[in-house]
């Protein structure tokens, strides 16, 4: 029962406080990790596509691990102490593995400078949430950006964290959080990241490939609830959530381009690269910032209703249900 209170407790100290700047926070560390392995043990593999592969691979392997037994000892010394003590822990722990107060929060800070039409202000707004390039995007682009964004980390920064968290509690959760730490700063098919990033991109695909379908059910039931178009998110997510490069990132974009009745994806620049990434939906009108309020209106309802069905699922696991 532990895990069910910490998870309940996590997600309300989440949509109440978000992730406050001043706090330290478990994938501060683990970023610093990343960028400490590819400084000191990187170098140490052959620079060859197979030396590459398991420079990375070994990365891919020991964050999440790492992330896993250090949560689960702390967990153990906090038990031992006192059970108030370990519920502590995996509350705060399980609020830092979810993000959706604080991907609602940064991405009003776009929709805000887009109404003010700061395109500037938006742009950089932006690229503290999103992975491309903003210096090119028009007002459009954007907004575009910013609700892609919403959507596809619903289930990366919601979604999957309260799954994991219901099966393994707050260590599951960060080790799951490692493997999408690890995804943001080295999962890129880029010269540099090409070979060496890729056990770290397969893994994160595999960790997501469920919850990113569950993500697009509960999403089109948000849409059905918040008043949008539900119908047009089940047609579009059945088209076109398998048009894009990666497995899973087209399950709840097409869901929510569907349910908003625009186009998400198209061409993107990464890293001063330019990408034919998939188109998804029908571009019955352009995305417009509102777009980014109604984006996080189904992502925050998403959320509440995902809530109870993992706290169910969590009472079946430990044998009430």
């Amino acid at each position: 029962m532990l895990i069910l209170y910490a998870m309940l407790i996590g997600a309300a100290l989440d949509l109440l406080f978000g992730d406050p700047a001043w706090l330290p926070h478990p994938v501060v560390w683990m970023g610093r990790y990343i960028s400490g392995y590819e400084r000191r043990i990187r170098p140490l593999f052959p620079k060859t596509p197979r030396g590459e592969l398991w420079g990375g691979a070994l990365l891919a392997v020991s964050l999440p691990l790492l992330s896993f037994v250090i949560a689960y000892g702390v967990c153990l010394l906090a038990r031992r102490l006192h059970p108030a003590a370990e519920l502590a822990v995996q509350s705060f722990w399980c609020a830092q593995a979810l993000a959706a107060r604080g991907l609602a929060s940064e991405s009003r800070r776009v929709y805000k400078a887009l109404r003010g039409g700061d395109l500037p202000g938006a742009r950089k707004a932006a690229a503290r949430i999103v992975g491309r390039d903003t210096e090119r995007l028009d007002a459009e682009g954007v907004a575009k950006a910013a609700v892609e964004t919403v959507a596809e980390n619903f289930c990366d920064g919601v979604a999957s964290p309260l799954l994991y968290m219901t099966l393994g509690g707050a260590p599951l959760a960060l080790a799951f959080k490692a493997v999408s730490t690890m995804d943001s700063m080295v999962g890129y098919k880029n010269e540099r990241y090409l070979y060496f990033g890729r056990a770290a991109a397969r893994l994160d695909d595999a960790a997501n490939f469920i919850p990113a379908r569950i993500s697009a059910l509960f999403w089109i039931a948000a849409a059905a609830l918040t008043g949008h178009d539900a119908r047009g998110a089940f047609r579009i997510w059945r088209r076109d959530a398998r048009k894009t490069a990666s497995p899973n990132a087209g399950q709840t974009e097409s869901a929510c381009a569907g349910s908003l009745g625009v186009q998400l994806g198209g061409p993107a620049w990464y890293f001063g690269k330019r990408y034919d990434k998939a188109a998804l939906g029908d571009a019955h009108r352009p995305c417009v910032p509102e777009d980014i309020l109604r984006a996080n209106r189904m992502m925050l309802c998403a959320s509440v209703l995902l809530l109870p069905v993992c706290a169910a699922l969590r009472l079946a696991l430990a044998g009430v249900l």
